[in-house]
């Protein structure tokens, strides 16, 4: 407890993942001082010990600064905008777990070092589900002197980071991860409704590919949604067309065709476009449904998974 005790915390951004992460550095009695722009939003973190700012600038006198908003502008906006984090001084390191492209990356680190402050560029894999269940995972690049001064914290926040070296190499990381959650759940939503309409139920089918070599953490995520068809958010199709777009982008960049994550894109646009753009990225099976002759239903039976 002392060790986490040792450096003042400031966090900016309390959504869906941020309000979860920073729930549980507060929860472990963490030093923290958190800024979202709707501060009603923050306030029930105080509960937990932590203190509530109106202001970016006031983060200035922490130590670390977690930043996990929507985009690079937005990360800029709180960084060097009116009132902005850099406004009222500098923290020794910003540790950024927004998903973001390698340019505005790059951009971001260059204007924490005109002011002396090192960037981890430390992205996530997971949801406010996963983090509440203590699986939350960390990829991590910059400075190592800053990832060693940070590991304790990132570590109260899920199972672990994995250091991948300088610069902005966890980005592109981040961004084929999210690629692969994708392709995946485009799969994962067709072979489903082909076992469906062959006149297996869902859930005994993708209870079959769980207990399979090809079932995996994510599979057993998702089958909740996929059997009982509930699309709560814990990932919008608007964010996922964005990191699929981060991913062609990338692709481009250095030479490597992705037709996969190209059809993957449209089959995202085409789920906005038929009205799921409130609704979880999961609702996929139901467009492949309806694209395959029918009208998906529930099948309300408990499943579990796999978080517990």
């Amino acid at each position: 407890m002392a060790q986490l005790k040792q450096h003042k915390l400031g966090w900016i951004g309390i959504g869906r993942m941020g309000y979860a992460m920073a729930e549980r550095l507060a929860k472990a009695g963490c030093d923290l001082t958190v800024y979202n722009r709707t501060r009603e939003k923050a306030e029930p973190l105080a509960k937990y010990g932590a203190k509530v700012v109106g202001r970016p600038a006031e983060l200035a006198g922490c130590d670390i600064v977690f930043v996990i908003v929507s985009t690079g502008k937005d990360v800029l906006d709180v960084l060097e905008g009116a009132n902005g984090l850099l406004s009222g001084g500098a923290p020794k390191i910003v540790v950024d777990s927004t998903s973001i492209s390698l340019d505005e990356s790059a951009k971001i680190r260059a204007v924490l070092a005109k002011s002396g402050v090192k960037l981890l560029a430390a992205p996530v894999s997971g949801n406010a589900k996963v983090i509440k269940a203590g699986k939350l995972t960390f990829c991590v690049s910059g400075p190592q002197d800053a990832y060693e001064t940070t590991r304790p914290y990132l570590d109260v926040m899920g199972q672990g980071a994995s250091y991948v070296g300088e610069g902005e190499l966890s980005r592109i990381a981040k961004i084929c991860h999210n690629v692969y959650l994708g392709v995946v759940i485009k799969s994962l939503t067709e072979i489903t409704v082909l076992a469906e309409r062959a006149g297996m139920p869902r859930h005994a089918f993708l209870d079959f590919l769980n207990k399979s070599v090809m079932g995996s953490g994510f599979s057993k995520y998702k089958t909740p949604a996929l059997v009982n068809l509930d699309f709560s958010v814990t990932f919008t199709p608007h964010l996922l067309r964005k990191d699929l777009d981060l991913g062609l982008a990338a692709g481009r960049e250095f030479e490597v065709p992705m037709p996969l994550a190209s059809a993957t894109r449209d089959a995202i646009q085409t789920l906005i476009g038929h009205g799921y753009a409130d609704r979880d990225f999961a609702a996929l099976i139901a467009l492949q449904a309806r694209a395959s002759g029918y009208e998906i239903k529930p099948e309300n039976v408990p499943v579990g998974d796999g978080l517990s």
